[in-house]
């Protein structure tokens, strides 16, 4: 036998050979094919191919995700996009019912199994299973439960739910709390005029009825991630755990190890609160968490805005005056607790030293600059070596003293609380102060006319009226 035909023999057997592995794979595959059915309200209904080895949850899962896939396929607008995506996911994990071909029906909770993998709530699927999801009105079929829960929240209901389904749902007693033993249940009457409220001692149990509204008693845990941040010229900067509101300044300075050499307390700063709604928190005296923010934006813009009004609605600002006092009220939220004088903190009867801290507070503490900054109309403006009792004569000079279209009211802005003072010799530069000697305003010869235009409109208006009494009184 030559080569070529011991080639083509091999050749052919191999083809022969692959082709009965073929059949006999597809033989093995239509054997564990079987044929389920969805009824009911699911994005996708009817009969479907599923495996032998497939749970009841791969399989929706799966039919799921094609549906998805089909609906968004020609889908371009992003908002349509969206809609698409809640209106298919309107569909319920409990009260599933399977039924079998041998006439058995066997309620399902994906939802209790995706908690806890208890896979009596996901069976197995058999040939001519049907699975029947319940109507989808959440509105109507619901409990919620609230309070000492690990998962608080709105649960599709299912008839003969009881209290241990919802507590289960919500994924039981959150740990955190203590002494967890009583739960109300508020239960509204069909009209929704009147309310009745059953209490529950744990571990008891009771059905619980569409609608109700079910509270796990206890008193709220006050062991949080109580901190503030301390930031500059301290030993050991970070943050910082403290009481809830028992926590003084002083002591914390201690816990940092104190402040370092290069420390400027004339120019340390305590900032209270880092969130976007601080005004409201200070106004009310309750915490607005990062949950009401993100998922309630445009009722807090609301609040805001209704917080704004409020402080104009009385007030006898002008139009022109409104910006500046937006700007001066941010600033005064932000600010709070800022003016304190960091200078007597180891005076442990000190204001400073008492002072008590909130979760949130970011304490600044820079260094000495061990200058003063010059700037404005002046020739070389920068930092200038501070010298003690130098008055800003002396730091002008060192600029290159003043320019040529110089304002004379120069002005001395000090660096520990940025007041804006008119500069005299007897006033102290002390280290950090910034000096601004500002420009004159040039007047161009049509802003002059446009001016003296006003000025004459002026004058001609006060003659007439004087020429009108001269008449009357002839």
């Amino acid at each position: 036998m030559n080569k070529q035909v011991f080639l083509f023999l091999l050749l052919f057997s191999t083809l022969i050979f692959s082709q009965s592995i073929s059949r006999e794979q597809q033989s093995l595959l239509s054997l564990s094919t079987i044929s389920v059915t969805i009824g009911g309200t699911f994005p996708l209904t009817g009969s479907f191919s599923a495996l032998i080895t497939e749970r009841v949850d791969q399989f929706i899962t799966r039919i799921y995700n094609e549906a998805v896939s089909r609906s968004l396929s020609n889908a371009q607008d992003e908002e349509f996009f969206e809609k698409i995506k809640d209106d298919l996911s309107k569909y319920s994990l409990r009260g599933i019912i399977l039924k079998r071909s041998t006439g058995e029906e066997i309620k399902l909770d994906l939802e209790k199994f995706r908690l806890y993998g208890d896979f009596n709530y996901n069976p197995y699927l058999k040939n001519d299973d049907v699975l029947i999801f319940p109507p989808y009105d959440i509105e109507r079929n619901f409990f919620v439960i609230k309070g000492a829960v690990n998962r608080p929240g709105k649960y599709f209901f299912v008839e003969g739910d009881k209290l241990s389904d919802a507590i289960e749902l919500a994924m039981g007693i959150n740990p955190a709390f203590e002494n967890v033993k009583e739960v109300f249940i508020s239960r509204l009457s069909y009209d929704g005029q009147r309310s009745e409220i059953v209490k529950i001692q744990l571990p008891n149990d009771t059905e619980l009825k569409r609608g109700d509204q079910i509270v796990v008693e206890a008193n709220e845990t006050q062991k949080r991630d109580f901190y503030v941040l301390v930031l500059g010229e301290v030993n050991r900067p970070g943050y910082v755990p403290i009481t809830k509101s028992n926590t003084k300044l002083g002591d914390v300075i201690k816990l940092v190890k104190g402040f370092t050499e290069n420390a400027s307390l004339k120019r340390a700063r305590l900032f209270r609160g880092n969130s976007i709604t601080p005004l409201l928190e200070r106004q009310y005296g309750i915490k607005i968490g990062d949950e009401i923010v993100n998922k309630n934006k445009e009722l807090v813009d609301r609040i805001v805005n209704y917080e704004q009004a409020m402080m104009f609605r009385m007030s006898n600002l002008v139009e022109e005056d409104k910006y500046y006092f937006e700007t001066e009220n941010q600033y005064r939220v932000l600010n709070e607790g800022s003016a304190i004088d960091f200078s007597q903190i180891e005076n442990e009867n000190s204001e400073i030293n008492n002072f008590i801290l909130e979760k949130g507070d970011v304490i600044v503490v820079p260094p000495l600059t061990k200058t003063v900054y010059v700037f404005g109309q002046v020739s070389n403006p920068g930092h200038v070596k501070f010298v003690e009792h130098e008055d800003y004569l002396y730091y002008i000079s060192q600029a290159g003293g003043v320019g040529e279209y110089a304002e004379d009211e120069i002005m001395i802005i000090k660096g520990d609380s940025r007041n804006w003072i008119p500069a005299t010799t007897k006033i102290q530069i002390d280290d950090g102060d910034f000096i601004f000697v500002p420009k004159q305003r040039i007047k161009s010869f049509q802003t002059t006319i446009t001016e003296w235009g006003g000025y004459f409109s002026i004058i001609g208006s006060i003659a007439t009226i004087l020429l009108l009494i001269f008449q009357i009184t002839k």
